[in-house]
């Protein structure tokens, strides 16, 4: 089969290798689609791990083997997959912290070589102990929608980390994919939301999903460009949006930052009322360091909070937002590249374009 293998910093390869042989408890499944993953842009951009390794694991495709002590599954089954499924019962699982359990951390669909997930590939082996994370996806549906289940429920697990009440504000910092369905999930949770970003595409489509107010961050108060693109909001920053009806003077209940911006982090702080809420979901950089103002979070009783990864125990109202279309993802998915071009798409998804969003590499054999 083809598969893109990964052999070191930015060096990806269109190689043939072996089919994945299955056991008695595992299912091979032919890749349709695989969308593109932040997280495994930065292992292959900064060499994270070691080579060989074929990656991708928002997956989505079509049950052609099942072992035989299988039950639930069957070929021809149209499937999505997650690659991590926790064991429900270590200490971190009692806490509802699976991305911290010992069995979350282990990789359980793999196309070959060490466990990355495999969806860059024609075929992958999805393993026993992520059999639960397997979902079907209705006739009704699409392959792509399949993929997109993943990274919905790392969302849909942030928002319910926070503490909200209907009408309170919330800031989204970054309307990419992943910003967008922020705001989208906020806004079904009874959020008003203030959507920010550097491209009025992107803004333009923050609204249809829900936003209340948006903001490009590339101008100051005053609607000037500033200097830097990076620039913090200025005080009185709402008033200058035409859209909005926003009382700058408010302060945020909660802020949500789903750009690995440490300026953003500090100005949210900063706006954030006392008892609220500010949430990172990008800064996955280890060994990085910014200064903070620690009495905004002590004295102001503010919770600055993480999250990372999904949480097994919604898949199953992510895929009933997902399917019914409650949240659409359709409207995310801007491009779509043959396995032959997984390096163009990692590419372009590393460094976005104004009409760029979520990118898939589809294999050619199934599509939509």
């Amino acid at each position: 089969m083809r598969a893109v293998v990964y052999h070191g910093v930015n060096d990806l390869r269109v190689e043939t290798v072996p089919v994945p042989r299955i056991g008695a408890r595992e299912l091979l499944v032919q890749v349709a689609v695989c969308g593109v993953c932040p997280t495994d842009i930065k292992k292959i951009q900064y060499g994270t791990v070691s080579p060989p390794r074929i990656f991708g694991h928002e997956t989505a495709g079509t049950i052609v083997r099942a072992g035989a002590r299988v039950r639930g599954f069957k070929p021809g089954d149209r499937v999505a997959l997650h690659h991590h499924v926790p064991c429900l019962d270590c200490h971190f699982c009692r806490h509802h912290a699976f991305a911290q359990c010992e069995t979350y951390k282990r990789t359980g669909v793999t196309a070959g070589f060490q466990p990355a997930g495999g969806g860059y590939a024609e075929y992958v082996r999805v393993m026993p102990f992520v059999l639960p994370g397997v979902v079907k996806i209705p006739a009704k549906n699409s392959f792509a929608e399949g993929a997109m289940l993943e990274p919905v429920n790392t969302v849909l697990k942030a928002v319910r980390r926070l503490s909200l009440l209907p009408g309170d504000v919330v800031l989204v910092a970054g309307q990419g994919p992943i910003g967008l369905m922020f705001t989208r999930l906020l806004q079904l949770a009874g959020a008003r939301v203030i959507a920010t970003d550097l491209l009025e595409p992107r803004l333009r489509l923050a609204r249809k999903f829900g936003a209340k107010w948006t903001v490009n961050v590339t101008k100051s108060s005053a609607g000037v460009p500033p200097a830097s693109a990076s620039q913090p909001l200025q005080p009185g920053w709402m008033r200058y949006n035409k859209r909005s009806a926003f009382d700058s003077q408010r302060p945020l209940d909660a802020a949500i930052i789903a750009v690995p911006s440490d300026a953003a982090v500090q100005q949210a702080l900063q706006l954030v009322r006392g008892g609220g809420q500010v949430l990172l979901f990008a800064h996955t950089k280890r060994g990085a360091a910014t200064e903070m103002d620690l009495a905004s979070v002590c004295l102001d009783e503010r919770d600055l909070l993480g999250s990372y990864s999904s949480d097994f125990t919604l898949q199953d109202e992510v895929a009933r937002l997902v399917f019914s279309r409650r949240l659409d993802v359709r409207p995310l998915i801007s491009h779509r590249f043959p396995l032959e071009q997984t390096a163009a798409a990692i590419a372009l998804a590393a460094r976005p374009t104004p009409d760029s969003l979520k990118i898939l590499v589809a294999t050619g054999i199934h599509w939509p």
